[in-house]
């Protein structure tokens, strides 16, 4: 499976870059992080060279089909044209090496003013420093790498030389979309459009608001310099962290945001947490409604996909289960239930037109409050 995903995926392959210039791309290690990730990544499923073919060919149409339904779901224009994207259907290496290049650009302004902070760094120093953070980043892509169905990747356009479209690619990861349906024992095709309605939502979302990747661009910034500049405690306060892990994992425990969240610790960088957490909860929850506002006449077995789907995660491991509690992905699936209380109440409040006053600018964004009370956002918005 992976090698043929591969081919159809080869537009990830530009040269990673970062918006920062100079020494900061030095700071990691962006083809070892790819190459790390590409050989620690567990292998996908296996299928005949004919199956593969089929099955790209397949999620390429149910990202088709998809895009009238979340047009029709969401009342947003922007789903009737979305030529200034792409869909690429990637295997889980492709993936990882896509979001390198995205990493690249999310991070370099914050490594640059580290750097500018610091003083000089030597090659030297510089290069060992980029082999350990690749290293890591590459281990942390790989064990995502099997977790993701798919991603819309706004950031990837704006790399050097980068040969993405100008508002970005969704990504499909192929093995993971076929791994999960075979679990559940769920029809294909069904699944597949099923997860396509979330992952099209997301991109018609951008679409729909064009100055929202360079906004979320600026929190991400703004949340990593916030972290980047406390470089000199950042190993008293990961080490606390990780000790917090032994907290978690005690039974009933309520999912936290993950080890590495919680080196954020002054007001500062807890406020901007703070704003890209409701931001998170909008998006995933708003894709969320729209996956789940199907009924049988569009996917057929819906019914079965979601009970069988939501019932998933009961029985991970112990190795797992504490990456995942490191990286806060059980926090994650959280911003799914929190954003999509936050939908449902706005749309059976003001309908979807009230709510689509989200997407005009990002004073309309709703705040980590807000998100957790929707009647403080209909009142600030005046709905």
């Amino acid at each position: 499976m992976e090698s043929s995903a591969r081919e159809t995926s080869s537009q990830t392959s530009s040269e990673p870059s970062s918006r920062a210039s100079g020494q900061a791309p030095g700071l990691i290690n962006w083809d070892l992080a790819a190459s790390t990730a590409a050989r620690l990544t567990p292998a996908g499923p296996v299928l005949g060279a004919a199956e593969i073919g089929a099955a790209v060919e397949n999620l390429r149409l149910m990202a088709d089909i998809a895009v009238p339904h979340v047009h029709d779901i969401t009342g947003l224009d922007a789903a009737r044209d979305l030529r200034d994207s792409e869909v690429l259907v990637v295997d889980r290496a492709s993936w990882a090496k896509a979001n390198t290049q995205s990493f690249a650009v999310m991070l370099g302004p914050a490594m640059e003013k580290m750097l500018e902070g610091r003083g000089s760094v030597t090659p030297g120093a510089a290069s060992v420093s980029g082999a350990i953070t690749g290293s890591q980043l590459g281990a942390i892509l790989a064990f995502l790498s099997s977790k993701v169905l798919g991603q819309y990747d706004p950031f990837s356009a704006l790399a050097e030389n980068s040969t993405t479209p100008a508002a970005g690619r969704l990504l499909l990861v192929a093995p993971n979309i076929i791994s999960v349906e075979r679990e559940l024992n769920v029809e294909p095709a069904d699944f597949r459009l099923w997860v396509c309605l979330h992952e099209q939502t997301h991109r018609v979302q951008f679409a729909a608001a064009p100055w929202l990747r360079h906004h979320m661009l600026d929190e991400i910034e703004n949340l990593s310099g916030q972290l980047l500049g406390n470089v000199d405690s950042l190993m008293e306060r990961a080490s606390a962290a990780a000790k917090s892990l032994k907290d978690r994992a005690a039974p009933g425990a309520a999912p936290g945001r993950g080890a590495i969240l919680d080196l954020l610790q002054n007001p500062e960088e807890k406020a901007a947490l703070s704003r890209l957490t409701a931001l998170m909860s909008l998006l995933e929850g708003h894709a969320n409604v729209v996956m789940d506002a199907v009924d049988a006449s569009i996917v057929p077995s819906v019914k079965t996909i979601r009970q069988r789907f939501n019932a998933r995660g009961k029985d991970r491991g112990v190795i797992e289960k504490f990456i995942r509690s490191l990286l806060g992905l059980d926090a994650k699936m959280r911003q799914y239930s929190d954003g999509s209380k936050f939908v449902r109440e706005v749309v059976a409040a003001a309908g979807m037109e009230g709510f689509n006053k989200v997407w005009e600018s990002a004073d309309h964004l709703p705040t980590e409050p807000e998100i957790h009370d929707s009647k403080l956002w209909l009142e600030r918005m005046g709905l």
